[in-house]
């Protein structure tokens, strides 16, 4: 019979183990942005060391790479729990993102029940990160900052006058 922690590790799906790794990346580094393949390698060998079970699967690197990320095409993985930012950099998906449309409906986050005890913080911890996440980007968006500049070039005309003048002598 086996014991509850290899019980534990063949039932945390490779998936959940690559989106609690870069989880737990984004947790200890909230200043980063993004992270590259490796690092996230080596998070999924600490949660290893920790007691999650066994040692890295090797499909843990595939699923980084490619089964896990949104806005790649599937091949077969269709997961969107991470997102490609740049070539070998990714970061957690959220909701809003891209994600390529053969990937619509997948799985995002690790189902509560499945996640191994004592990661289950991390669910409430994502959402919190995802929030945030979307109020500076309405913030800090440059198109939706220039909302309202220039009204004053055509304050004391409609704006058709306005954009007619501007044309005048075009050819």
């Amino acid at each position: 019979m086996a014991t509850s922690s290899s019980t534990t590790k063949t039932h945390v799906k490779v998936a959940d183990e690559v989106w609690i790794a870069t989880a737990m990346l984004h947790q200890k580094h909230p200043e980063r942005f993004d992270f590259g393949i490796q690092e996230i390698v080596e998070s999924g060998r600490a949660l290893v060391g920790e007691g999650i079970g066994g040692a890295l699967r090797p499909g843990f690197y595939i699923h980084v790479v490619q089964h896990c990320v949104a806005n790649r095409p599937p091949q077969p993985g269709r997961y969107r729990m991470l997102i490609e930012t740049a070539p070998g950099r990714r970061r957690l998906f959220r909701p809003g993102d891209y994600y390529h449309p053969e990937r619509e409906g997948a799985k995002t986050t690790p189902i509560r029940e499945h996640l191994p005890y004592g990661y289950n913080g991390l669910l409430s911890w994502y959402r919190d990160w995802c929030s945030v996440a979307a109020s500076n980007a309405q913030q800090e968006d440059p198109l939706l900052a220039l909302r309202g500049s220039g009204k004053h070039l055509w304050a004391n005309e409609h704006a058709d006058e306005y954009v007619r003048r501007l044309r005048e002598g075009w050819e």
